[in-house]
């Protein structure tokens, strides 16, 4: 690969695009060629936030006193500007700088630098470098195709991100299941206050990146005494792999614990398509079905506004999408589970630096099991 193509089918996260050019490095190629950044996000603790309270006050006083003065210099020139050089054609005459950068210059060369492309993802701490221990570190891909997405961080993995560090005796020594966990970032929060987290998703590139990040952030996760797995969970299929020869594969074990201890689903930003929110609802309501104790799902979600041709206006089909599933899901009875939906308010702290858009919202699904005899009991009044 010699260069980088931002093609017209690729799909850039706001969370890249926004941070700052020295917090997204590109440090290696991916096993399956793609170039590999990594970006490092800080968790801001009290003292942090009211320090950048005051830097922003100071930088908008600054800035105002910046506007004022070159206002006031704009009308003094204004008034005081001459008639504009003209050379002997009538033109303008327009300085322009000097095409070679002159010979004492204290700017740096520019020197090119060669990935390599690794055979696995195997971790090297090198690479990333040591970082302190309130640093998230993720390594993602930038400007993916649709399919790829996963790869990249998105806004909805970061709002609930931020939900866990404000609740986290809400999943104190809890079992948790991340469905669509894409790099991990949720995951890896979640394991500072739950006990065991499995963070899911398919394709084996995909997951080997994340398994990376989760090695990468063991100062946060051992620290609090959480554990995080990465495993395979395909939303279209019905069982979990249990193949010894498939990587990133469940263990008779796993599954068994899964389903006797898990309290809480967690999923980020994953209903952009209608397909694929179909599969999702479909897994959430197979999964609370199956498990033994009721279950609460969290799930974030960003309403991502279009012009469409069909309706000469602007539209948000996948949300729209996203909230009839969801009232599906409510008005479900099959005797098993009965489900409750809320919104809950945006209005938590905010621990990573990030833009919360108002069109970022966070969902609560209830999943309650109905106790076998009132089960039967509304059966038999059905079939009356």
């Amino acid at each position: 690969m010699t260069q980088i193509v931002f093609q017209h089918d690729r799909v850039l996260s706001d969370v890249h695009m926004l941070q700052p050019n020295s917090r997204n490095h590109m440090i290696r190629l991916n096993y399956v060629g793609q170039p590999v950044f990594v970006s490092r996000f800080k968790i801001l603790t009290e003292d942090d936030k009211h320090a950048s309270d005051s830097e922003d006050r100071s930088i908008r006083s600054v800035e105002k006193g910046k506007e004022i003065e070159s206002e006031k210099n704009e009308d003094e020139d204004e008034a005081t500007k001459d008639e504009p050089e003209l050379d002997e054609d009538g033109d303008f005459d327009v300085t322009h700088r000097p095409r070679k950068p002159p010979e004492n210059s204290s700017r740096d060369l520019v020197c090119p630098v060669i990935l390599k492309q690794q055979e696995n993802d195997e971790e090297n701490p090198e690479e990333v470098g040591s970082s302190p221990a309130e640093h998230l570190v993720i390594e993602h891909t930038m400007a993916t195709p649709l399919e790829d997405v996963g790869k990249q961080v998105w806004r909805g993995a970061i709002l609930l991100a931020d939900f866990i560090l404000s609740n986290p005796l809400l999943f104190k020594a809890a079992t948790v299941l991340d469905l669509g966990a894409g790099m991990g970032l949720t995951s890896i929060v979640m394991a500072t206050a739950a006990k065991h987290v499995y963070c899911t998703d398919v394709g084996q590139d995909l997951l080997s990146m994340c398994q990376k990040n989760v090695s990468l952030n063991k100062h946060l996760t051992e620290t609090a005494g959480g554990e995080v797995k990465v495993r395979q969970l395909d939303w279209l299929r019905y069982d979990l792999c249990t193949d010894p020869d498939v990587e990133f594969s469940w263990t008779e074990e796993e599954v068994a614990h899964l389903y006797d201890n898990t309290t809480v689903i967690v999923a980020a930003d994953i209903c952009y398509e209608d397909d694929l929110t179909d599969a999702f609802f479909r897994t959430v309501y197979r999964l609370c079905s199956n498990f033994h104790h009721d279950s609460s799902v969290y799930i974030s979600i960003e309403k991502r506004l279009n012009f469409t041709i069909r309706h000469l206006d602007v539209s948000c089909e996948a949300y729209d999408h996203f909230r009839r599933c969801l009232a599906q899901l409510q008005d479900l009875t099959d005797g098993q589970c009965s489900y409750s939906v809320e919104q809950i308010p945006s209005d938590f702290s905010q621990f990573l630096q990030y833009e919360r858009i108002e069109q970022l919202e966070l969902w609560k699904v209830t999943a309650t099991r109905i106790p076998l005899d009132s089960a039967k009991s509304d059966t038999k009044l059905k079939s009356s």
